[in-house]
């Protein structure tokens, strides 16, 4: 997905995916749809909330989770899960990994080829399973989080 579709771009691909599933358009799931489509930030539904609500000042936190749901539904985003209960999301729809920071829970694109022939080649030997699909996720420390950025600084700033 390109994160630099203009504002009516997405209207439009909102539109259509919503009318292909039955849906009907909103200015509460327009809102969130712009603000996921022109951001690589993979936010959870409270950030969405926080900024969507600026300019739908009247939207709710449920209309926010129910909208993200519907984008999901109508496969214009992701929701990245992780085994604590919490989600992101994702308008960017194409093939890409994630690197994810166990600290702060940033989540970043990770740029480079895709691993699909590397992945299918991981079943064999296992009795005719056919890969349908996978999630690969680096974690680790963010720049900002990272252990050996606190390393160098002094644990006595009298010495």
């Amino acid at each position: 997905m390109d994160r630099k579709a203009s504002p009516e771009a997405a209207t439009v691909r909102l539109r259509e995916a919503l009318k292909a599933t039955g849906q009907r358009f909103t200015a509460q799931r327009s809102a969130v749809y712009r603000f996921l489509s022109g951001t690589t930030s993979h936010p959870n539904a409270d950030e969405v909330y926080q900024e969507v609500r600026g300019q739908v000042p009247d939207i709710s936190l449920a209309t926010v989770y129910k909208s993200l749901e519907t984008l999901v539904n109508c496969g214009l985003a992701a929701k990245l899960t992780y085994s604590d209960g919490s989600a992101r999301y994702d308008a960017r729809m194409d093939l890409h990994h994630h690197a994810r920071c166990t600290s702060c829970g940033r989540v970043m694109d990770v740029p480079g080829p895709r691993l699909g022939e590397e992945i299918k080649g991981l079943s064999r030997g296992l009795d005719g399973f056919s890969v349908l699909g996978y999630r690969l996720e680096l974690t680790g420390f963010c720049g900002a989080c990272s252990p050996h950025n606190h390393m160098h600084e002094p644990s006595d700033p009298m010495n």
